[in-house]
């Protein structure tokens, strides 16, 4: 009689799941070139452009660099251009917060209305949301004339949307969608014990919120508004419809820069590179923000 023999059991979870990883594993090629074309992408949608920019900024020794540090219209420019993207950011952020605090309190079919209904501000070009503000609170708009049948001087009231505040609002529409989304997920998956344990020990709501929820949603809440901040100072096309160059934006400054009357590669090259550094800033500064305090 021939012996039985006994094989050992194999162990779970060896040859069992390599042989499940290697059945779903991406082909050699794949792994080797699937990156190709991103970064063939990268190189000459972003690479190529940006090394043009160094090499036409720093024609003549840097002499750009020096004229720019020394025109008063680029540093009042500067200042102007972070006190408006500040304004935005902020204001984008007040509002979209709240927004998203409503997303997270609605039903499934409700949040998947707004959720809808937020996307179209954000298919719209700068260009598009300038003129729609323009019809709905220029001089002729229909709120302004709303306004006028109600005793509002329409001249002044029409006059706003061509001012900083104006431009703040403008910048807010589109802006606001990009807070309310990257908001939203923390605020629904936020946990509510902390806070109803803070009620129960007789804390008010506002202090609840100021020392428990914020503790948790604040590295969200700033990395939001790097975000849109960093994206008001460099928008261009809302900026120059409404306001032309009545006010002095580095966006603005730029396009002065490349016009036909004045055209200055080497001062516009090195303006879009201190541009392009402090909105790069801006975004590190929110990545910092959300990698120390993770959630």
């Amino acid at each position: 009689m021939t012996p039985l023999r006994i094989h050992p059991a194999e162990p779970v979870g060896s040859n069992a799941t390599q042989r499940a990883k290697a059945a779903h594993a991406p082909r050699g090629w794949v792994r080797r070139f699937g990156a190709l074309p991103a970064a063939l992408v990268l190189v000459i949608g972003f690479g190529l452009p940006l090394a043009a920019l160094i090499v036409a900024a720093f024609e003549g020794h840097g002499e750009a660099f020096i004229a720019i540090a020394l025109d008063p219209l680029v540093c009042s420019a500067f200042v102007n251009s972070l006190v408006l993207a500040a304004g935005a950011g902020t204001a984008s952020l007040m509002v979209g917060s709240l927004i998203a605090v409503t997303l997270a309190r609605q039903s499934v079919r409700r949040r998947r209305v707004w959720l809808a209904a937020m996307g179209v501000p954000l298919a719209f070009s700068g260009l598009v949301i300038a003129y729609g503000f323009i019809l709905a609170f220029g001089r002729s708009g229909f709120v302004t004339l709303t306004l006028a049948s109600l005793g509002a001087d329409p001249v002044r009231v029409g006059a706003l949307i061509y001012t900083a505040p104006g431009l703040i609002a403008a910048y807010a529409y589109y802006l606001i969608p990009r807070v309310a989304l990257m908001v939203y997920p923390a605020i629904a998956n936020l946990d509510r014990r902390p806070i109803e344990a803070a009620l129960t020990l007789g804390a008010t709501p506002l202090r609840a919120l100021l020392d428990v929820a914020l503790r948790e949603l604040w590295p969200t809440l700033a990395a939001a508004w790097c975000l849109v901040t960093a994206i008001a100072m460099g928008t261009y096309g809302t900026a120059l419809a409404l306001a032309g160059t009545q006010i002095n934006i580095l966006p603005l400054l730029m396009f002065l820069k490349m016009s036909d009357g004045q055209t200055d590669f080497p001062q516009a090259a090195a303006l879009s590179l201190v541009l392009m550094a402090v909105c790069s800033g801006v975004l590190a500064l929110g990545e910092c923000l959300v990698r120390r305090h993770p959630q």
